[in-house]
């Protein structure tokens, strides 16, 4: 026999096992053994293999302590009183495993809106910076037809040629305080020369 059929033999035999403590007790308690399973909540008997089992494992963790100093022990659970959401469980896994990139179009543009300029600053061409504003433009007109629903999109267009001559004043500004302070040395070449230190020996 192999050690999956003993281990399933061993469970068949604790479901037993199990099964008659529960139909002694109840016959204890006054309740007839064969009473129906309408009878009553405390009549009702559970005799199938697979819930006897399930008690069986469930037993078994709890006296390893697998449900002890679980997260949200003696706390309220989150989100019970709320009305109910279709959506619950993906909002509740975005939120968890702080997935971005998901979400309603309006959500997601107004957040691309207030970090564009910082992304824009990232790139090295005017021709990158126009491909990034035309796709950005293009993204909030589809999301603005309200094909798939959701919130009113209020993020404007971008103008295009304004925000590449921001971005070149951005690029300047930047150029300019990263240069270091150069001294030009004025008068004829051979008083420049006359300056220079020696080499050193």
């Amino acid at each position: 026999m192999s050690e999956r059929e003993q281990h399933e033999e061993r469970l068949r035999r604790a479901a037993q096992v199990r099964a008659a403590q529960q139909s002694q007790g109840q016959a204890e308690n006054g309740f007839d053994a064969e009473e129906p399973d309408n009878a009553g909540p405390r009549a009702l008997r559970s005799t199938d293999d697979e819930s006897a089992r399930a008690r069986l494992i469930v037993d078994d963790a709890v006296r390893r302590g697998e449900f002890e100093n679980l997260p949200l022990a003696g706390k309220p659970i989150p989100g019970l009183g709320d009305s109910y959401d279709p959506d619950w469980w993906v909002k509740g896994l975005i939120q968890r495993e702080n997935i971005s990139g998901l979400g309603p179009a309006a959500i997601l543009l107004r957040k691309e809106d207030a970090e564009l300029d910082e992304r824009l600053d990232g790139l090295y061409s005017e021709r990158q910076v126009r491909e990034v504003l035309e796709d950005f433009n293009h993204r909030i007109i589809d999301a603005r037809r309200q094909l798939l629903g959701g919130p009113p999109v209020i993020t404007k267009l971008r103008d295009i040629e304004a925000e590449v001559q921001r971005w070149r004043e951005r690029r300047m500004e930047h150029a300019a305080e990263a240069a270091p302070a150069v001294v030009i040395d004025s008068g004829p070449w051979w008083r420049r020369m006359w300056r220079r230190e020696p080499p050193a020996d």
